[in-house]
């Protein structure tokens, strides 16, 4: 067990992100590279697709476009959900779950949930068009909120190692 935590225990908030073994890994592995690009990538997919969707339950106009966009944002959730579960399990022994992104890696399984949810029916025919659009917004706000997670997780990490790596200064003299 990594950090004292059974798999079905949530981290504590206030431990560090990262063990200093843990993070010379997360610095040495190429998906934490793959990871970085991924984000930005599946986040401008994502916008495209929000504006394409709300344009045609506006104006009933280019529903195919906004489906494509819908089914290839979702390939690229898929595609930074497998590597991103290889990062995990570089850095933390674990390819999912591992304390530091706990909470984040439950989210991510309801975002996974809705896009999968929306492929199946528009596969199955299961809902009509405007359902299905109504389905992907919903998939899309869990979507927001995730990375909204990750965010906070990833800035609070970056200002902890800030911390950490700065010299202690306790009274005008160094620790």
């Amino acid at each position: 067990m990594l950090s004292g935590h059974s798999p079905s225990t949530p981290p504590n908030p206030r431990a560090a992100l990262y063990t200093p073994q843990e993070r010379l890994r997360r610095d040495a592995t190429v998906w934490t590279l793959v990871q970085g690009v991924l984000a930005p990538v599946q986040f401008l997919v994502f916008l495209i697709s929000v504006v394409l969707v709300l344009r045609f339950m506006a104006t009933g106009v280019g529903q195919d476009v906004a489906t494509l966009s819908i089914v290839v944002k979702t390939l690229t959730l898929y595609t930074i959900m497998i590597t991103g579960c290889i990062w995990e399990k570089v850095v933390f022994g674990r390819y999912l779950f591992a304390p530091a992104f706990y909470w984040e890696d439950v989210f991510s399984m309801l975002v996974l949930a809705l896009h999968t949810a929306y492929l199946l029916a528009l596969a199955g025919g299961w809902l009509p068009t405007l359902s299905l659009m109504w389905l992907a917004l919903a998939a899309y706000a869990a979507y927001v909120i995730n990375a909204v997670q990750f965010v906070l997780k990833l800035r609070a990490a970056r200002l902890g190692a800030q911390a950490v790596d700065a010299p202690a200064v306790h009274s005008g003299v160094a620790a």
